[in-house]
């Protein structure tokens, strides 16, 4: 029973969510961030970010992506159906309305200046989780210039992200081998250097 209570809480959250969000998958960040995170607390911040790069990386749409993963995490198989669920249906419906009555109203003034002016608040939703991501990624001034340099590739040089993901995750797999390698050498050399010290005392003793 609490399941199913759970169950449909998550619907609603997420269907909620799939109502509202204007711009993509981007602008959908914050409003999920703040069901899961912060009014529900069914994560973490810390959980919530890996999610969000998951999602990121995986194939598919990036909202699709994200509710099932947070759905999956809350309530498994079932959360991750009932969130997919939820997040897409809303955005079914409204696309199949605009497509049956919009080119009704295509030319319509009102229609063009209601768009108008959804448009600068797409934009803000989209930017609210570049500074809610990077202060979960400890962003810092000894590593912005990583951000800095993908955005300028990515948009000045239309290098395609995908790109961007496999040196990612090839220099990830890089420093995490030679970190990996220098503890190692690190407690090897502090095992010489205790077991010459046991040496020595005892050759004191004697």
């Amino acid at each position: 029973m609490k399941e199913l209570g759970t169950l449909w809480t998550m619907f609603l959250s997420f269907a909620k969510i799939g109502t509202f969000t204007l711009g993509g998958g981007y602008a959908m960040i914050p409003l999920i961030e703040r069901e899961v995170v912060t009014s529900h607390k069914w994560i973490k911040d810390d959980e919530f970010l890996d999610m969000v790069v998951l999602a990121q990386t995986a194939p598919g749409i990036l909202a699709m992506n994200i509710s099932i993963l947070v759905g999956n995490r809350i309530a498994g198989k079932r959360g991750a159906v009932v969130a997919a669920l939820a997040s897409g249906l809303p955005s079914f419906v409204i696309i199949l309305l605009f497509a049956m009555f919009l080119t009704r109203f295509h030319d319509n003034e009102i229609v063009n200046k209601m768009f108008s002016a959804i448009r600068p608040a797409v934009v803000a939703l989209i930017a609210v989780p570049v500074f809610s991501l990077a202060k979960g990624a400890k962003v810092s001034m000894k590593n912005v210039w990583i951000p800095v340099a993908t955005a300028i590739l990515i948009w000045g040089f239309s290098l395609s992200p995908i790109y961007i993901i496999i040196a990612a995750i090839i220099a990830g797999i890089a420093v995490a081998y030679y970190g990996i390698r220098t503890g190692r050498a690190a407690a090897k050399q502090e095992r010489q250097m205790q077991e010459k010290h046991n040496d020595t005392v005892a050759e004191d003793k004697q």
